[in-house]
């Protein structure tokens, strides 16, 4: 079990897995993005069966019966579940994949892993994908695949900076030449900021949000909605802390603005411990090139605006930022990442 797979290593593999708190994205060699479904399982307690996997099971959170347990095997970007994340994969990946993936005699699989992920947290990405029929297994730190994935020039002797915003971790680091040179990992994600939301419309309008509508409040403030330009108030539906009862009220944007401020403050913090780490040089180029934007929560609306006010660097959202370190990691496997080859100095 490696650390840190090469590039050679990783062009044998067959399939590559990036297995996250809110989303699992299987890339299959030759195919393409096999699945990208959240990271869900309904499970009935009386017998042990899985009931939903995916999109289905995440529709059902908040709504099942007693005896039907809603749960999610990857927590932080690690795996705290094995046998369910084994169960919830093999689901997802479908039985007619599952048969062309059998047919492989020695079947090879990639895996994102966090940043500095402990033995622990590898050792359980490993076994989740051996359970799958893997016969090894290469692991590459989710920093270096979502670079490749949005298309950083990350093998030159320049810095670039990205930021891998996850649902329940932030992950920020500064690339040269191919590898890290640092990074740092804030237990705070998509869903601090979701619960930042939740909490302040409790407190301030008494009022329960159903864990469904965070999202689509966000929607509904996104555009410009989360900065200072955009629409001053949103009309939401939630039941009443005190009555019960079904109960719609205006919230001010700029309030909600304010509530979403307190995590990202650890996120500011985690940039700034990365650029006094950094060599003076490094931090040059990264005044003009800036910080690249991706993981599911970097579409969160205001984000980026909110990081250029606070660093005073641009900041560019990646095309598809949900989906780079998958898509980085099949560039990987399909041999479309060419490795820094350095010419020896003659003479």
């Amino acid at each position: 079990m490696n650390t840190q797979a090469s590039l050679d290593q990783l062009r044998r593999c067959h399939i590559a897995v990036d297995l996250g708190a809110a989303r699992t994205r299987v890339f299959v060699k030759g195919v393409g993005l096999a699945v990208d479904q959240p990271s869900v399982a309904a499970v009935n307690t009386r017998t042990g069966s899985l009931i939903a996997v995916g999109e289905f099971a995440e529709r059902m959170t908040g709504r099942t019966p007693g005896y039907i347990r809603v749960v999610r095997p990857v927590s932080g970007g690690s795996v705290v579940d094995i046998e369910m994340a084994q169960r919830m994969l093999r689901h997802l990946i479908g039985e007619k994949l599952r048969r062309a993936l059998r047919r492989k005699p020695w079947l090879r699989a990639a895996a994102c892993t966090p940043h500095e992920a402990d033995p622990l947290a590898r050792r359980a990405a490993v076994e989740t994908l051996v359970g799958l029929g893997a016969r090894r297994v290469e692991l590459v730190d989710t920093l270096i695949a979502a670079a490749v994935g949005c298309g950083l020039p990350v093998e030159r002797a320049e810095a670039t900076m990205i930021l891998v915003c996850g649902a329940a971790t932030t992950q920020v680091s500064v690339l040269s030449l191919g590898s890290i040179v640092t990074a740092e990992r804030m237990s705070v994600g998509g869903d601090a900021i979701d619960h930042a939301i939740v909490q302040h419309l409790r407190h301030r309008h008494e009022l329960m949000l159903p864990s469904q509508s965070v999202r689509p409040l966000q929607l509904a403030l996104s555009g410009n909605g989360l900065t200072p330009d955009g629409p001053t108030s949103t009309e939401i539906h939630g039941r009443d802390v005190a009555t019960g009862l079904a109960r719609s009220v205006r919230v001010d944007t700029a309030a909600v603005r304010d509530a979403i401020h307190t995590p990202l403050t650890a996120v500011l913090d985690g940039i700034g411990k990365v650029l006094r780490d950094c060599p003076p040089d490094l931090v040059a180029d990264l005044a003009d090139r800036g910080i690249m934007l991706v993981g599911g929560s970097a579409l969160l609306p205001g984000l980026d605006q909110m990081l250029r006010d606070a660093t005073g660097m641009p900041v560019t959202i990646a095309d598809r930022p949900d989906v780079c370190a998958i898509l980085g990691l099949g560039a990987m496997l399909e041999g479309r990442v060419q490795p820094m080859v350095l010419d020896p100095l003659a003479g």
